[in-house]
């Protein structure tokens, strides 16, 4: 086998001139090689004998069919017609298939519509192929790569000098509009690396693609979509009038292969649906989330910044702080209620305990490594190494387990800078990490629990949320009957939750099974924050043991090895401060507010009073301040609104007088006058019925 493993693209890459609106002329050479390749696969084909197949759909129907004739589409119009014009792709046996691309043998059929994540990727995957055939046909450009992305696709492409800039944009969507209206449809054809060699041989891109990345001999696949063709696994919708709305979100530079050091190119961000509806609310979502977005709000309501002196690591300020101790304190009320212990473990370890854990051969390039007399340190990036030295001080008992020990130490991640994004992704952060060491038949009952856990705390915060079991892959350690075993009470435990679920076959990690759990904010965003992991590595590496009572003879004690079960909720701090500030738009719970009570004296005779009901409210553990500002009333009762006050409590003369407060919230309604121990319990009652 011959494959390139470097960039094989020249200094100056291939280019021709190109007249705007005339079709550039490597497209006819393509359609000549691609009509001659389609002729020759056809023929192979024509010999194939025409055999009945059964095709079981998901209810347990079973389809009659023929061999290389009937496609998923075929099937799909047999039930109804609607269900055909609305099926974007299919899945055959598992795998992803061209809708009306011939059935090869009996197989299960899944077919897809918009809304299944597999036909929304084949959707903006094909769209993405029409946005390259609108940049062809404007610039002439060579196509590099055109991919799905999680909210839509983009195409990179090589323009020779020519940048794309957002003038251009009505003339891309004018240019994709046109394919649209075409109905053109996929076609699809297996090629021989030679062929395609000779079919791309006018762009060098395409060229490297296929010389690094394609064996000698092998085969590969490439579609058709009216004038263009491309390189593709596939699959793609039947035909372009499937994509009924299209926008161009952005475009920019990009490099080839994402390296700074290859050729620069051009990218065009785009999104399409299958309505125009669809389009509008996406677009609604977007500027939604721009208002929304952590980044902005954080620095605005002076919860957080950063610094180039120190990139990657948040500054909290007072008001965030505020925020952060009381996400932690909630989840600290809750262990001490849930039998959790807490504990502190060292920041900085010698490198002997990551040699030991694993972490060193693996992630080694994601630590902060430093010398220290001679030898290698480094900042932990995780708790668990720690957690089992500390199981390992001395001889555990099995009637000590289930050890439920949490964490909220500093960790810390070298993520390349490019990578770093507010507070979503950063080099300092703390996690509400938990481990817990047990029996293997505690596995399923401490799962159990962890998941009411979990559900209380979303719960709390109004996030919906979505699970996952991720089971054994297919490199993996352990014993097959353990891993069996193990996911079985993972399942157990989610079918006694009474919430759906679905599995994600061999996505789980090497040493263990997990759960992954997805919330979902105010937009419908997917946040990856909870999850549940079983380790049956680090009690291998560590040689954890613990004295079980299950000898062969009459109290006779042996030693069998614990199972680690990994446990975040919130996961990192950060990233769920994040997502919650997105998700509330900034408008705090009381409970969690930074900012809970401003007061406003009328004038400034009534200052002295308001500071004293300050002090009082203080007293009572509440975020207190008094907008001492020579600002009309008005102004200043709109102002602390906008700052997100939950309270606005006004006093002048008659408040004063009466010891009382006139109450307002920040949604401008008016509750008109309290005595200070009525306000007092109304806090109170907020509290207590969140908590």
């Amino acid at each position: 086998m011959s494959v390139q493993t470097e960039s094989l693209v020249p200094e100056v890459p291939q280019w021709q001139a190109y007249t705007p609106g005339a079709k550039p002329d490597f497209q006819k050479h393509r359609l000549e090689v691609f009509e001659r390749v389609k002729k020759l696969r056809e023929s192979e084909k024509a010999a194939v004998p025409e055999d009945p197949i059964k095709v079981k759909l998901p209810d347990g129907n079973v389809k009659d069919g023929v061999k290389g004739k009937t496609s998923p589409y075929d099937i799909a119009f047999s039930i109804s017609k609607g269900l055909a014009e609305n099926s974007v792709v299919a899945l055959v046996d598992g795998k992803p298939w061209d809708i009306k691309r011939p059935l090869e043998d009996s197989c299960d059929l899944e077919l897809c519509k918009f809304d299944h994540p597999v036909g929304r990727e084949t959707f903006w995957h094909s769209s993405a192929h029409v946005l390259g055939l609108a940049l062809e046909n404007k610039y002439g450009a060579h196509l590099c790569v055109g991919p799905a992305i999680e909210d839509g696709f983009y195409y990179d492409v090589y323009c020779g000098g020519t940048a794309i800039s957002p003038v251009d944009n009505d003339n891309i969507k004018a240019g994709f509009d046109e394919v649209v209206k075409a109905k053109v449809p996929f076609e699809r054809v297996e090629m021989t690396k030679d062929e395609a060699l000779e079919m791309f041989k006018y762009n060098d891109f395409k060229m490297d693609v296929l010389k690094r990345k394609v064996p000698d001999g092998a085969v590969c696949t490439a579609y058709r979509c009216g004038d263009l063709i491309d390189l593709c696994r596939g699959p793609h919708v039947p035909d372009t009038s499937k994509v009924k709305a299209f926008a161009v979100m952005k475009n920019s530079a990009a490099y080839w292969q994402g390296q700074a050091s290859n050729h620069t190119l051009q990218r065009v961000y785009g999104v399409t649906f299958p309505d125009q509806k669809e389009l509008k609310q996406h677009l609604f979502r977007i500027e939604e989330a721009k208002k929304r977005d952590h980044r902005t709000v954080g620095p605005q309501q002076e919860l957080f910044f950063f610094h180039e002196l120190s990139p990657g690591s948040a500054f909290w300020l007072p008001h965030g702080t505020r925020i952060y101790n009381k996400l932690c304190e909630f989840i600290r009320t809750e262990y001490f209620k849930r039998n959790y212990q807490e504990v502190i473990t060292p920041n900085v370890y010698n490198l002997k305990l990551w040699e030991t854990s694993g972490h060193a051969a693996h992630y080694k390039e994601n630590m902060f490594i430093f010398n220290v007399e001679g030898q290698e340190f480094g900042m932990k990036p995780m708790n668990c190494p720690g957690h089992c030295l500390m199981f390992n001080l001395r001889q555990r008992s099995f009637r000590e387990l289930p050890w439920r020990v949490a964490d909220f130490g500093v960790l810390h991640r070298n993520e390349l800078s490019g990578a770093l994004s507010g507070l979503t992704r950063v080099r300092r952060f703390q996690q509400d990490d938990a481990h817990i060491f047990c029996k293997p038949d505690d596995v399923e009952r401490e799962v159990v629990d962890m998941l009411q856990f979990i559900d209380f705390v979303y719960g709390k915060f109004g996030l919906k949320y979505e699970m996952f079991l991720s089971t054994r892959p297919q490199k993996y350690i352990g014993e097959i009957s353990m891993w069996d075993e193990a996911e079985r009470q993972l399942a157990s435990a989610l079918n006694n939750n009474g919430r759906e679920w679905k599995e994600n076959p061999e996505d789980g990690a090497f040493y263990g099974p997990k759960i992954d759990i997805n919330v979902l904010d105010a937009l419908g965003r997917k946040h990856q924050c909870a999850t549940i992991q079983l380790d049956f590595q680090l009690p291998i590496r560590f040689g954890l043991k613990y004295v079980s009572s299950a000898g062969s003879g009459e109290g006779e004690e042996r030693e069998e090895r614990p199972i680690i079960i990994h446990r975040a909720i919130l996961g990192s701090v950060e990233r769920f401060s994040a997502i919650l500030i997105e998700h509330l738009a900034g408008k705090w719970p009381f409970w969690l507010s930074p900012r809970q009570i401003a007061i406003v004296p009328v004038s400034q005779d009534h200052q002295a009073y308001a500071l004293e009901v300050q002090a009082v409210l203080r007293k009572d553990g509440y975020f207190v301040d008094v907008d001492t500002s020579s600002k009309t009333l008005n102004k200043k009762i709109r102002e602390n609104q906008l700052s997100q006050y939950n309270y606005i409590l006004v006093v002048g003369k008659e408040e004063t007088e009466h010891k009382t407060v006139n109450v307002r919230t920040r949604d401008n309604q008016v509750h008109g006058s309290k005595s200070i121990p009525q306000i007092l319990e109304e806090f109170n009652n907020n509290i207590v019925n969140f908590l």
